[in-house]
C-alpha cells in the first residue's frame, strides 16, 4: 500500500482541522494534509526528544546552509546566508513586512481572493488595504495590472503577493512576474511575497521566486518561505524571510521586537531534517497529490453548476459554486457531510476551497458527498 494511502485517525488529537466538526462531517478546509510527516523527520524529532533538554534555541548553522542549498537546487536562486531571517511562521512575516514598510496611513495593495490572513494585516498596523480582483482569462486566474495601476493611492508603499496563489492554485509564469516587477518598480512599491507552497507544484511547472528575477527586484522584496507545508509539519512553526537589502532587513528585524518569539528546538530540528531530505519522499508526495487533484477536477468537471480552474500548485482546489444559487454554501455542504473553506473568507464569495491533501479513500468519500451536495442543490433550484 502507498504510504499516503494510510488513513491516520486525527479526531481526539487536538487537531484544528478535525475538531471543528462532529463525526458526520469530513473536513477538507484548513491547509494541513492528513499524511504523516516522513520517517526521517520523525526520527530526527525522536533523537531530539531523547536528548531531553529543551532550552532556548539559536538557528543551527547546518539549517542555514541546508536552506541556502535548497533554494539553489530547487529554484536556481543563489542566496547569501545573512539574507535569512528565521521566524515562527509565515503569517508573522506578513505582519512584520507591513510594519516595516511605510507608516500608519499608507496603503497596501493585494490581489483577491487571497489567503485570508493577508486581508487582516494592513489593519493591524494602521494601513489601508487596496484589494484588486484577479481576472479569469482563458481558464486561468491572472493579475490585472491596468486595474492595479488605477487603484494605486498616493501613499501606496507595499504590494503583498502570494505565489503559488492561495486559494486559486496558480503558479505565476516568469513573464507575469516580470510584469509585476516592472509595475512595482514603476510605482516604487516594495514586495512581500508569500511563497510557502513553492515546493508543491505539478506538471513539471517551475516556481520562480520573484526576487530571483534581478538584483533590483531582490532589493525591494521580502520573500517568505517554510518547509512546513511541503513536509506537513505546520504545527512545528518554522519559516524564514529572504531579504537581500540590508536596510530593509534591519527594519524587518526591528519590527519583530517584543512581538515575535524565537523558533523552538523541535521546529528547527524538523526544518533541518526537511531541507536535508535524503529521499524521494517529496517526489512521491507530488505524484500522489497530482492524482488527487485529477480526481477532484474530474469530479467537478462532470457536475452541473460548478467549475474550477486547473490547479498548478498547492493542494487546494478553488471551486465556483455561484450557479448553484445557494443562500449559504457552507451550510449546504456541511449538511451533506462536507467541511470546506468559505470563499467569502478569502474575499471570493460564491466559491469554496477544497483541500485534497489526504488519503485517496478519504478523498473518494469526500467527492461522493460533494457530488450528492451539488446534485441536491440543482434539485432545489
Amino acid at each position: 500500500m502507498n504510504e499516503f494511502d494510510n488513513v491516520v485517525e486525527r479526531r481526539g488529537t487536538g487537531s484544528t482541522k478535525w475538531s471543528r466538526y462532529k463525526e458526520d462531517v469530513l473536513p477538507f478546509w484548513v491547509a494541513d494534509m492528513d499524511f504523516r510527516a516522513p520517517g526521517f523527520i520523525r526520527d530526527a524529532l525522536q533523537k531530539q526528544l531523547d536528548h531531553g533538554v529543551f532550552g532556548y534555541s539559536e538557528t543551527p548553522r547546518a539549517l542555514i546552509d541546508a536552506a541556502v542549498a535548497w533554494l539553489e537546487d530547487e529554484f536556481d536562486w543563489v542566496v547569501a546566508p545573512e539574507w535569512l531571517v528565521w521566524l515562527p511562521g509565515v503569517v508573522p512575516g506578513l505582519n512584520l513586512a507591513c510594519r516595516a514598510v511605510g507608516a500608519a496611513g499608507d496603503s497596501v495593495m493585494m490581489n483577491v481572493p487571497v489567503y485570508y490572513p493577508f486581508l487582516a494585516v494592513p489593519g493591524h498596523w494602521g494601513r489601508t488595504p487596496i484589494e484588486v480582483p484577479l481576472v479569469l482569462d482563458r481558464k486561468r486566474w491572472v493579475m490585472d495590472v491596468d486595474a492595479m495601476t488605477a487603484a494605486l493611492g498616493n501613499h501606496t508603499r507595499l504590494f503583498m503577493f502570494c505565489n503559488p496563489q492561495n486559494p486559486s492554485g496558480r503558479i505565476y509564469e516568469r513573464d507575469e512576474l516580470i510584469e509585476l516587477a516592472k509595475f512595482c518598480e514603476r510605482h516604487d512599491l516594495l514586495i512581500c511575497s508569500d511563497e510557502i507552497h513553492c515546493d508543491l507544484r505539478f506538471d513539471d511547472r517551475p516556481h520562480v521566486p520573484i526576487a530571483s528575477l534581478s538584483d533590483e527586484i531582490a532589493a525591494r522584496t521580502i520573500t517568505l518561505m517554510a518547509p512546513t507545508k511541503t513536509y506537513n509539519t505546520p504545527g512545528l512553526c518554522c519559516a524564514f524571510a529572504v531579504i537581500p537589502d540590508a536596510p530593509l532587513r534591519r527594519r524587518f528585524w526591528d519590527a519583530r521586537g517584543g512581538l515575535v518569539p524565537s523558533v523552538g528546538t523541535f521546529a528547527y530540528t524538523a526544518a533541518l531534517a526537511a531541507y536535508e531530505d535524503p529521499s524521494d519522499w517529496l517526489d512521491r508526495l507530488r505524484l500522489y497529490l497530482r492524482g488527487n487533484r485529477d480526481a477532484l477536477e474530474t469530479c467537478v468537471g462532470d457536475l452541473p453548476g460548478v467549475s474550477m480552474t486547473h490547479v498548478e500548485g498547492t493542494y487546494l482546489g478553488w471551486i465556483d459554486v455561484r450557479k448553484l444559487e445557494l443562500r449559504n454554501p457552507m451550510r449546504h455542504f456541511e449538511s451533506h457531510g462536507l467541511g470546506l473553506s468559505d470563499g467569502a473568507q478569502f474575499h471570493g464569495p460564491g466559491f469554496v476551497r477544497f483541500n485534497f491533501g489526504c488519503p485517496r479513500a478519504t478523498l473518494d468519500e469526500g467527492l461522493l458527498r460533494f457530488r450528492r451536495a451539488v446534485l441536491a442543490a440543482g434539485e432545489t433550484r
